[in-house]
């Protein structure tokens, strides 16, 4: 049965606090009224102390701003992908190192790269075979734009090839620079954005070796909600990449959790009560209670996404992983892990884990 047998973090130089990028969204964004009231109000409620970025603005009085300038004129997307290409190799290989431990990295068979936050060709994977001596004729797939439910897909791939060929070590690499795309908008949609994301990198190996410590993984499930189209969006424009997220997405993944976690114990032959643990993607604070009150959970079971929540913010597809190290380096963890991530479409992704 394939497995993770490792998984590594890694966060940009630059840690900013929300109470400091509060004020500079009231800064740069000069929204009106109505929203200049609501953000104090989000941002409060939003359960996020730190979040970091590969710039130090958000922590900087106008007058220091680098990236964004003095004026917040929106860099344009060429500018946005040129800081992506500069930073990402960087924190993608932090994470790498902190995944790989003990393991050489010429014995990696298979690459897999993941991110939504910038696009290139000759593109992540390449770069990354490069700077890290890969051999030439590496095994690489790329997973893009896909948002925060991709590195479960990513997952499933792995577990796919390792399914064919035991021998197989697959090296995943989640990075997500999340901040280049902040947007000068007063727009409630991109205020309610501002508030959660952030950048990091989360890699992690996955094996065929039944020989192997790690989580198991069991099987993957996912369903489409697709009344939430709109509701969650990831779009290109000449100004960098424009996030649509409404207030309506924690009410549509209370409507369809219950039924798509229902379906994956039935086809397991589980009962609720023989899940152990719950990975839920920390998507915001409202998405984390929307997925507690729907399961009727307890209020300690999704301490590890509340964490990772507090301590980042939302870092897209990489954040599931931070939360499955949480739960990796947690003693306590054993038994069935119900994972599951959220992305455009509306995307629900999951996977049941054991330990």
């Amino acid at each position: 049965m394939p497995k993770i047998v490792s998984i590594g973090t890694a966060v940009p130089r630059y840690a900013h606090k929300q109470e400091d990028i509060m004020r500079f969204m009231l800064d740069a964004a000069n929204p009106d009224e109505k929203n200049r009231k609501l953000l104090p109000i989000l941002y409060k409620r939003s359960g996020i102390e730190t979040r970091y970025s590969v710039f130090s603005d958000f922590s900087q009085l106008r007058g220091n701003w680098h990236f964004f300038g003095n004026n917040c004129t929106a860099p344009s997307l060429e500018q946005r992908m040129k800081l992506f290409n500069e930073e990402v190799v960087a924190l993608s290989e932090k994470s790498i190192q902190d995944c790989l431990q003990g393991t050489d990295i010429q014995e990696i068979t298979h690459l897999i790269t993941v991110t939504c936050t910038g696009l290139s060709a000759p593109g992540l994977d390449i770069l990354l075979a490069e700077k890290l001596n890969l051999p030439a004729n590496i095994i690489r797939t790329s997973v893009n734009f896909m948002g925060c439910y991709a590195a479960l897909h990513a997952l499933k791939i792995a577990n796919a090839f390792c399914k064919a060929d035991a021998s197989a070590k697959v090296l995943i690499v989640c990075t997500e620079l999340c901040t280049l795309h902040f947007q000068k908008s007063g727009d409630t949609d991109a205020i309610l954005s501002s508030t959660l994301f952030a950048d990091g990198s989360a890699a992690c190996l996955v094996v065929g070796d039944d020989n192997a410590k790690g989580l198991n993984i069991v099987q993957f499930f996912s369903k489409i909600a697709l009344t939430g189209q709109p509701d969650m969006a990831w779009q290109l424009s000449a100004n960098g990449f424009l996030m649509t997220l409404t207030n309506h997405v924690p009410k549509l993944i209370k409507e369809e959790i219950g039924s798509l976690l229902d379906s994956v114990l039935t086809q397991l032959g589980l009962s609720i009560t023989d899940v152990a643990h719950w990975a839920v993607h920390p998507g915001g604070k409202n998405i984390l209670e929307a997925v507690e009150n729907a399961l009727s959970l307890s209020t300690d079971a999704l301490t590890a996404s509340y964490e990772v929540l507090r301590r980042y913010g939302n870092m897209s597809s990489a954040t599931i992983l931070f939360v499955l190290k949480e739960m990796m380096q947690n003693p306590t963890t054993k038994g069935n892990i119900f994972t599951v991530a959220f992305g455009p479409g509306i995307t629900i992704e999951t996977a049941m884990l054991t330990l």
